[in-house]
């Protein structure tokens, strides 16, 4: 009898959250319900299992509502009644068009009107809906008569009176207005409470055809979905049997081309997994896969197949993944097994660039009607929440600030802030808005609206209005299709080498680069800034610290240096055995032969595999479910405990000493939940690779590359540097020689227009597409005849030394700019550039300092370019110790000058600490360590120059400097404002620095670890 609920996904509107909502049915003993939310099909699967799993029927419907106006409702009959709402309010959403006031002629839906929008004429399937409190005006004649259309209205929409408050405040945050100024059409009534069902009937027993109405619409909804069915695209071809044979095809194409005729390894290991592939079904979404590399490959772009899918040598064999499943001994159970009946997982990367056309070709090649993003559900977050809810109680902008900034204990105590906080905390995970998945793709075999609505954001590619949790219970794999800046820089660095060297460079071919001498010597000694993954200051030290000198171990490290990794303990202890390796023994033998390559610790995913078959004894499949169970993925305490029994079970039978099996136990458990897969790791280490290989032998190409896709880890700043240190020449952006990306000549950079703050990108466009039409720009006047620029414009190019090639001064430009601009008429402009040749003005020379250069470009670009940091010092000390010395140097106090990069905060049991990164006046990279009790006394004082006081600490070949004092130092007073002592210091502000939080637990110190060294035991 409720045919009206509202969930919390009726966004800032309703407040129950779809389980609690099932809750409630069942004790109101409700015997069906509907689920309605608003212009939205979100919760409709969960609310179907949830409610299969009690005894109520579940209707599924929509509340259609135009500019917060009830229009209608209706309730699916079945699927295909589904799919008909979804379609109608697709087209509104794709359209951006008003719902229209009567509903469309439905053929599988049950349409209720509001008595307040109900037509004269009803259709079969059309009803009115009347609520008990409107049950007075049945008496009026009017009303009398059409008893027989009439069915029960009860919305459900809140629990109480304080989820009701919370209601108002949705509404309000909804509307953007204060909470006092709503009106009462704004809300629902506070009666939109679910009532027990006796109750509710008894509220219309003068009416039993009303009840009788309503009986009959439950009776005749009977939407039914069928979990556990794939939904994807079927066939690639025609059918499996046609799918299958053109997957052998491919496969066996691809090992003749990777292993040669007779490798008979390789050939087993494509017919054990070609089995599984056909067992499962899943040659279609291989060979869809395949397809979409096939198209990148066609049009020139690079991609990365990276995550589990790497485990696969069908996929290294059709080209989606560059790894050699073989060569690092990675197990294809990781990705798919008989037991693992979720769906299998490849991550494509494609340069951020590049990656909407590949969307495209896949829209059009599988249907728009087929394919769409996964969406996904914004949550209200701790921030917004409290000013989000703050604004509805009218608080000022300082106020809501301090709300949003500070943790709840420093709030303030009054009666206000209670009740924000209060509700705040009431709407934690709600959600607050749809969006769209960052990569998830769907290809559905029926078209998609059959299973939901879509939405149409400004990016123009559709969305599901679920997320990829439901679209994966609901029988969808999905599609994961990626950008990423790292693939921007190995592309565009290929593209700049070729048109700057003439030199092609086949970077896909992985031989290439994996394991090149001189490309490992700079592994070794982390000279990998603007490198894939491998740039962090933390690499960088790890690097150093292993003295990586090859692709086995740069995988490791890639693994190793993951958080949870490192929380186990495994991080320390693998670099210890690394530079010890005669000073532990292998505590079983499995572990020598299994894990020899990591000196017996667990490094990755697949080792859990590894131990569970070679120790435990379990099939490979039983290992991959071991190490699901770990981490927590959606397991239950008894399924835990099953896998655990289970384990102990098979290494009593393989007579192996309980102590040493609880010892191996406790390590897969400390580590399984946090690893990362090999076959994940291998990916990014030859993407590191490819991306080092480019820096080591193009390295100002590569670090232009760098500079254009938004560089990496660290700012525009440290790129420009590196590629300085490189043999580049730097220049400042110029309107006869910049793009609006920076741009190089032979070993000439010139920085690119985007880079200059406060130029507008239209602008910046403008002056590139101008003189690509019609020539360089001759003159100033020239310039300014030919661009629709203000003197605000006109004033940052001249600053940033853009029209050097004058030959005038920035004063003298500056005077030019003024005359020209008094009188112009910009209508003028076309026909200037027929008429008036340049004007020469005799102007004064005026003398200026030759450091206002820096100043201008610190304050348009955050960091000089004319002369270094160093050189605008009023000190003229650098340093005791230059950062190239500073291996022999441990143990010793030193005294440094150096130009902040970077600091990272890190949580330690004493208290918080950070990592700071550093270049000396030789432009040199070092690092420091700066501990709580040093930071109090001593702490950053945001971007500059620093003197430092320190300890040289060598750990395992990585200097760092324990910092015990340190000073900002000055730097001299900006000669621009020679007159103006006020603003002598503005600009220093700009000069920036790279600041990383981390949230976590502390890192074990070694002693906590507690990895045995020892032999253990044999069986």
């Amino acid at each position: 009898m409720y045919l009206n609920c509202h969930s919390f996904h009726s966004l800032r509107y309703g407040t129950i959250p779809i389980d609690e909502l099932v809750q409630l049915g069942i004790l109101c003993k409700a015997e069906s319900m509907a689920l309605t939310d608003i212009n939205t099909v979100t919760g409709i699967y969960d609310f179907i299992k949830l409610c299969q799993a009690t005894a109520i029927k579940p209707l599924i419907g929509i509340e259609f509502r135009c500019q917060h106006t009830l229009r209608y409702i209706g309730l699916a009959l079945n699927r295909e009644g589904l799919g008909e709402m979804n379609r109608f309010l697709t087209k509104h959403n794709f359209e951006d068009s008003a719902l229209p006031v009567l509903a469309p002629t439905f053929e599988n839906v049950i349409v209720i009107y509001p008595i307040s929008n109900a037509p004269t004429n009803l259709q079969e399937n059309e009803y009115i809906g009347i609520k008990p409190d409107e049950l007075l005006i049945l008496y009026k004649e009017k009303w009398k008569n059409r008893l027989d259309k009439m069915v029960m209205l009860h919305p459900v929409t809140i629990r109480n009176k304080k989820e009701y408050n919370l209601h108002k405040i949705l509404r309000a945050v909804d509307l953007n207005v204060l909470g006092s100024k709503l009106t009462m059409e704004d809300y629902c009534s506070d009666s939109e409470r679910m009532l027990p069902l006796s109750e509710l009937l008894e509220k219309y027993t003068l009416y039993p055809t009303i009840i009788q109405n309503t009986q009959s619409i439950i009776e005749r909804c009977n939407f039914k979905y069928e979990f556990g069915i794939p939904r994807n695209k079927k066939y690639f071809t025609n059918s499996r049997d046609e799918d299958m044979q053109r997957l052998r095809e491919l496969a066996q194409e691809g090992m003749i081309k990777k292993y040669g005729p007779d490798n008979i390894i390789a050939k087993q290991r494509v017919d054990k997994e070609l089995k599984v592939i056909e067992e499962l079904e899943f040659s279609g979404y291989f060979l869809i896969t395949w397809d979409i590399i096939r198209y990148s490959i066609s049009m020139g772009f690079l991609h990365i197949g990276r995550g589990s899918g790497a485990n696969s040598i069908i996929a290294y064999c059709l080209g989606i993944t560059d790894i050699c499943p073989i060569e690092l001994d990675l197990y294809f159970e990781r990705f798919l097994n008989v037991n693992r009946k979720s769906p299998p997982d490849f991550d494509i990367d494609w340069s951020w660039k590049e990656r909407d056309i590949i969307l495209e070709y896949i829209f059009n090649r599988y249907g728009v009607e087929h394919v769409a993003f996964c969406g996904t559900n914004v949550e209200f977050k701790y921030r917004s929440i409290f000013r989000e809810v703050g604004k509805v109680f009218g608080l000022p902008k300082e106020e809501l600030d301090a709300l949003a900034k500070n943790p709840l204990e420093l709030h303030d105590n009054n009666k206000v802030v209670r009740m924000v906080q209060e509700y705040g905390m009431m709407l934690e995970k709600y959600p607050n808005q749809r969006s769209m998945h960052s990569c998830g793709i769907l290809i559905s075999e029926e078209p998609i609206t059959n299973f939901t609505v879509l939405e149409m954001p400004p990016k123009g590619f559709p969305i599901a209005l679920f997320d990829m949790h439901v679209a994966e219970d609901i029988g969808f794999e999905k599609f994961d299709i990626l950008s990423q800046r790292g693939i921007g820089h190995i592309d565009d660095s290929v593209k700049l080498i070729r048109k700057n060297r003439g030199i092609n460079v086949d970077i896909r071919d992985t031989s290439l680069s994996k394991d090149e001498a001189l490309c490992n010597q700079y592994l070794g000694r982390g000279q990998t800034i603007g490198c894939f993954y491998i740039e962090s200051p933390a690499m960088r030290g790890l690097l150093r610290r292993l003295q990586c000198n090859n692709y086995k171990i740069l995988v490791a490290a890639s693994s190793i240096i993951r958080p949870g990794v490192a929380q186990s303990g495994m991080m320390k202890e693998y670099i210890f055995r690394h530079n010890n390796p005669t000073q532990f023994e292998y505590f079983h033998e499995v572990f020598k032969e299994q894990l020899g390559e990591t000196y017996g610790i667990m490094v990755y995913q697949e080792d859990v595999i590894k131990i569970a078959l070679h120790y435990g004894g379990l099939p490979a499949a039983d290992g991959d479910i071991l190490r699901r169970a770990m981490s927590g993925k959606g397991r239950s305490k008894s399924a835990l405990q099953k896998v655990k029994d289970n384990f102990f079970e098979c290494c009593e039978r393989q007579d192996h000493p309980f102590e040493l099996s609880q010892e191996i136990y406790r390590q897969i458990e400390s580590f399984a939940g946090y690893s990362f897969c090999k076959a994940h790791s291998a990916s990014y280490a030859v993407e590191s690779y490819q991306s080092l290989y480019l820096k080591v032998h193009y390295p100002i190409e590569f670090m232009v590359a760098v500079i254009n896709n938004q560089g990496g880890f660290y700012r525009t700043e440290v790129y420009v540097h590196e590629a300085r240190m490189s043999g580049a020449t730097i220049h400042n952006p110029c309107v006869n020689k910049s793009e609006y990306e920076t741009t190089l000549y032979g070993t000439d950079v010139y920085l690119g227009l985007m880079h200059l703050e406060g130029l507008e990108t239209k602008i910046a466009d403008h002056i590139v597409t101008e003189r690509q039409l019609n020539g360089e720009y001759k003159s100033l006047q020239d310039f300014i005849n030919r661009i629709p620029i203000g003197i605000e414009g006109i004033q940052i190019l001249i600053f940033i030394g853009a029209f050097r090639f004058t030959g005038k001064t920035k004063n003298q430009l500056l005077v030019i700019a003024r005359l020209i601009l008094v009188n112009f008429k910009p209508e003028n402009r076309s026909l200037m550039l027929l008429q008036e040749p340049v004007k020469e003005y005799n102007l004064p020379v005026l003398e200026r300092s030759r450091f206002e250069d820096a100043f201008d470009e610190i304050e348009l670009l955050s960091f000089p370019v004319s002369c270094t940091p160093f050189d605008l010092l009023q000190t003229k000390f650098r340093g005791d110790v230059m950062a190239k010395d500073l291996l022999q140097h441990h143990k010793k106090t030193v005294k440094m000058l150096a130009y902040l990069i970077s600091r990272k905060h890190v949580p330690t049991k004493m208290g918080a600490m950070f990592f700071g990164t550093w270049i000396d006046v030789e432009g040199e990279l070092f690092d420091t360590a700066h501990f709580t009790g040093s930071l109090k006394e001593y702490p950053f004082q945001g971007g500059g120059c620093y003197l430092l006081l320190g300890n040289v600490e060598v750990d395992y070949h990585f200097p760092t400097i324990t910092v015990t004092k340190m000073a900002k130092m000055p730097f001299i007073p900006d000669p621009r404002y020679s007159e103006s002592s006020e603003k002598q210091y503005d600009a220093h502000r700009n000069i920036r620095e790279d600041i990383s939080m981390t949230q976590r637990a502390p890192y074990p110190q070694e002693h906590e670890i507690g990895l045995p060294r020892h032999k253990m035991g044999s069986a």
